[in-house]
């Protein structure tokens, strides 16, 4: 027994030795040992200040009421329901039908829902051979990705069948759309993607984590955060010196977290340039429907590639992006959304596209549904249409008036500055923090605008995100906030919003 013992003894003392002197010790994982480009990516929307936000939710729910509010609010994404917007009645509806064949048929039966309901459940119930559950074709569902080929031409003013269904992606959410797109074009550190600055972190996460470079090109914040087709060239100009190769530019219009939309004279000058230098265009259009100021409307770039004449049409490449997470519906959850691609790119850059979206099976289905209610809502005459229309616009002229209701308050504040939301769901004042904050900040080794939001959680339970975390001019401190909070808690936001940023002047000023 002694000797058995002894002899375990020594075989693992033996191994524990190996373990630590050979190779394979060093591919454990640790972070260390991790992929470096996952280190290098950062996502500030969800990142410090909502990890503080989240420890104080659980306190809060714990019981424990010692901290100076007795709520968090939200303002750090674009989460709309999470802050209380109602989902659209006919869209749950429907997809409730489709998901239960017991509630399909006591609706059918004791006539529960408007009749165009159970037509629109038992047409999806149909094109997925009544199971929900079952994977469906890489790319989506053909019936819906008809759909969003439809909603496209009628939208953009194209001749009947002028989109084609087979370049239409559905994917969960747009984001992976967006990384698919970058996935594709990214070959190493010498190919750059540029960006707008203020961008939203997705993509200068995404280009580090598929071992791209950035190349940042800024917005004006005096022109209402303006592109200049100048600022485009200089940063390509520069990206160039540096030996990188530029495929991609990314606009997000409606902007964000800017709040800008783009006339179209400006995207006919982004569109050009793009064609001129020969990089392919990445259109965010997942605000589209978000527009609120009265002399601003959104145009895809679709459809003003597709009004300069056949050259362009012809030879820009286009890659459009939406979701179902945004505009009036809010379905975040559902993870929704899709990705067209222009017709001018090879047929065989498409396969390759199908070959990656194929990796992950499908999109998940509730996504899928979800899409193709946003492309084809209830029509004039529908059963459902008057309460659609009626809820549909009650949401975005909230919106809008809540919009501006924040962007009124910001500016009233001393040292803030705040150019209008003329539309998607965010403001991004600028600050001016006082010295003596800068010191402090770096002193506990932050930004300033770090330090600023994360003594606005602390005093009142408001989680916003520091501009740092989207990149800005240097010197320049910002936060975003969206302005989804219900209207009637808005006054509320506002008030504990002025009384902190008062107190905090006067601490530190």
């Amino acid at each position: 027994s002694t000797f058995s013992n002894n002899t375990t003894f020594l075989y693992i003392t033996m191994l524990s030795k190996v373990s630590r002197n050979s190779r394979s010790y060093s591919t454990l994982l640790r972070r260390e040992t991790l992929n470096p480009n996952i280190l290098r990516a950062e996502y500030a929307v969800r990142g410090r200040v909502l990890i503080q936000a989240d420890k104080y939710n659980e306190q809060l729910r714990s019981g424990d009421h010692n901290l100076p509010f007795d709520e968090i609010t939200y303002c750090n994404i674009g989460n709309p329901q999470q802050l209380r917007q109602q989902p659209l009645t006919f869209n749950r509806n429907v997809i409730s039908c489709v998901l239960s064949k017991d509630l399909m048929e006591y609706a059918q039966n004791h006539k529960v829902f408007k009749p165009d309901v159970i037509r629109r459940a038992q047409r999806y119930l149909d094109g997925i051979d009544g199971n929900s559950g079952a994977y469906t074709h890489s790319q989506g569902l053909s019936m819906i990705r008809q759909d969003v080929a439809d909603f496209i031409n009628t939208r953009d003013e194209l001749e009947y069948n002028f989109t084609d269904p087979s370049r239409i992606f559905l994917t969960d959410g747009a984001s992976p759309a967006c990384q698919m797109a970058l996935k594709a074009m990214i070959r190493g550190r010498n190919d750059g993607i540029m960006i707008p600055i203020p961008q939203y972190p997705l993509y200068s996460a995404s280009i580090e984590l598929f071992g791209g470079t950035q190349v940042p090109y800024e917005l004006d914040e005096e022109r209402a955060w303006g592109l200049n087709v100048l600022d485009l060239e200089d940063s390509y100009q520069s990206a160039r010196k540096n030996g990188k190769e530029i495929r991609a530019l990314v606009v997000i219009n409606p902007g964000n977290p800017t709040g800008q939309v783009m006339t179209k004279e400006n995207m006919e000058q982004v569109i050009e340039w793009c064609h001129r230098r020969q990089v392919v265009l990445m259109a965010d259009e997942v605000y589209q429907e978000n527009v609120y100021a009265p002399n601003k409307k959104f145009y895809s770039f679709r459809k003003v590639a597709h009004g300069m004449g056949r050259q362009f049409e012809d030879e820009l490449q286009l890659l459009s992006f939406h979701s179902v997470s945004k505009g009036f519906l809010g379905e975040c959850g559902r993870r929704g959304g899709y990705v067209e691609i222009s017709n001018n790119i090879p047929q065989d850059v498409v396969d390759e596209f199908y070959k990656m979206a194929s990796v992950n099976l499908c999109p998940n289905v509730d996504g899928q549904l979800t899409v193709a209610l946003m492309v084809n809502p209830p029509k004039e005459g529908d059963e459902s249409y008057d309460q659609y229309k009626s809820e549909r616009d009650s949401i975005l002229k909230s919106l809008g008036r809540r919009a501006k209701r924040l962007v009124s308050i910001l500016n009233s504040l001393p040292g803030v500055t705040c150019a209008d939301a003329e539309g998607a769901m965010y403001a991004f004042p600028q600050i001016q923090v006082p010295d003596r904050a800068i010191t402090e900040a770096q002193r506990q080794g932050m930004t300033p605008d770090l330090f600023y939001v994360l003594s606005l959680l602390e005093a009142t339970g408001i989680c916003v995100v520091p501009g740092a975390g989207f990149g800005q001019k240097d010197g320049t401190y910002h936060f975003r906030t969206t302005f989804l909070p219900p209207e009637e808690d808005m006054e509320k936001v506002g008030k504990k919003l002025v009384e902190f940023h008062t107190a905090f002047m006067n601490q530190w000023g």
